[in-house]
């Protein structure tokens, strides 16, 4: 019996798009650290500052929706490359900008570059990896894993020196990436069958995936409370925030590509989500007692990097595999949701911590991903074909893991 194929032995141009997806991943937390220095360099307060995410987030999740029917007509590359240099573009610009009116408006930009780019890329690493759609995703999660780590440690290290810095160093590894892509991504393109504008809200119809959009809607509350809210109370400098949130990503990392497998692997993907995401809500509870202690509110979000990685690699299998439509419109239909729900996040956290005391936050985040739980458990018999269908799955996923032992 001949071994399977190693998940890091890949062709040249799935490693290029990976290490595009590494940057691209960066782009969301290297901001992390600098929203406190945003708020005092641009005399912005926490909820204007919070908006960042917010012009970014609803940008991304909006332009979700035509991205299978821009790259189904210009192809893969085009659709990539595009994207990145719209993300070098405006990421310059928010560099230079003077007002924090201005970066919120580049930021939204950024995120129509950041939506070209992210969903295209999914489909693109699950089309051409070696190893099938458990590898790929295997590899998309080690990328988003890495670029979440490292992002914050560098946009820590770059707005020591000034809150512009982190904008700048975005500039200069996308552009890498744009060249990676060009260079790299060769081969014949496949036969573009144009998808039609409508399919990814048709898509919306089918239950499965109307299911997993709900719950990564409520769930990304919970992400982006713990990810862009927790710098202000913290209180740490620049430096600080990145290495806490660069200790975030590093757990999301390990159990996004080594622990969620081996869960996947043994139970059903349902009941994967149903222990993560109430472990996720308890920690979020607690955060909302400790935030007045920095040790405390550390350890609970490096803890909730753990939770986050194994539902982050959860949802993705499920959503690749819960219909029979084309992979970027079934992505793309998802990320859409998902991001909304994300966007809402940061400025209504920030408005509740001063309406209401700082670790408001933390229980609307709570309740939150509980109600993202409810949707698996109400809707596990639409997500029935997903849990039949996963033992395939698993096995091609543990196939793939010892190939890479042997």
């Amino acid at each position: 019996m001949s071994a399977a194929p190693s998940v890091w032995k890949q062709p040249a141009q799935v490693w290029a798009v990976a290490f595009a997806c590494v940057v691209a991943f960066m782009g969301i937390g290297l901001v992390d650290p600098i929203l406190p220095a945003i708020a005092e360099s641009l005399q912005a307060t926490p909820v204007e500052t919070e908006l960042l995410f917010t012009s970014y987030l609803v940008v991304t999740g909006l332009a979700m929706l035509v991205t299978s029917w821009i790259s189904s007509r210009i192809g893969a590359k085009a659709t990539l490359l595009v994207g990145l240099a719209l993300i070098v573009v405006f990421s310059l610009l928010c560099a230079l900008s003077g007002s924090v009116d201005a970066v919120i408006g580049f930021r939204a930009g950024w995120g129509l570059g950041n939506a070209l780019f992210i969903s295209t890329a999914l489909a693109t690493i699950v089309g051409a990896a070696s190893g099938g759609s458990s590898a790929a995703i295997i590899l998309y999660e080690a990328a988003l894993g890495l670029g979440i780590a490292i992002g914050p440690l560098l946009g820590g290290i770059l707005g020591e020196a000034s809150w512009r810095g982190p904008f700048f160093g975005v500039v200069v590894l996308m552009a890498i990436a744009f060249v990676a892509v060009a260079v790299l991504l060769r081969g014949p393109a496949p036969a573009r069958t144009p998808i039609p504008f409508s399919a990814p809200f048709r898509a919306l119809g089918r239950p499965a995936l109307a299911i997993l959009a709900a719950t990564a809607l409520f769930y990304n509350i919970g992400f982006f409370t713990l990810l862009a809210f927790s710098p202000f109370p913290l209180g740490f400098g620049a430096m600080g925030i990145g290495l806490t949130f660069f200790g975030w990503g590093v757990a999301l990392a390990i159990t996004s590509v080594w622990v969620a497998p081996i869960l996947l692997r043994r139970m059903r993907l349902t009941s994967v989500l149903l222990l993560a995401l109430p472990l996720l809500a308890v920690d979020l509870l607690v955060a909302a007692f400790v935030v007045d202690s920095p040790v405390g509110l550390v350890i609970c979000i490096v803890v909730g990097g753990l939770v986050l990685g194994v539902v982050n690699t959860a949802l993705t299998e499920a959503v690749m595999e819960a219909t029979d439509l084309p992979r970027s419109v079934a992505s793309s239909a998802y990320s859409a949701v998902r991001f909304l729900g994300g966007a809402v996040a940061p400025p209504l956290a920030a408005f509740l911590w001063h309406a209401a005391g700082a670790g408001v936050p933390y229980v609307m985040a709570t309740v939150s991903v509980l109600i993202a739980a409810a949707c698996v458990l109400f809707g596990r018999r639409a997500l029935a074909h997903v849990d039949q269908a996963h033992p395939t799955i698993a096995d091609e996923g543990a196939a793939v893991l010892v190939g890479d032992a042997a």
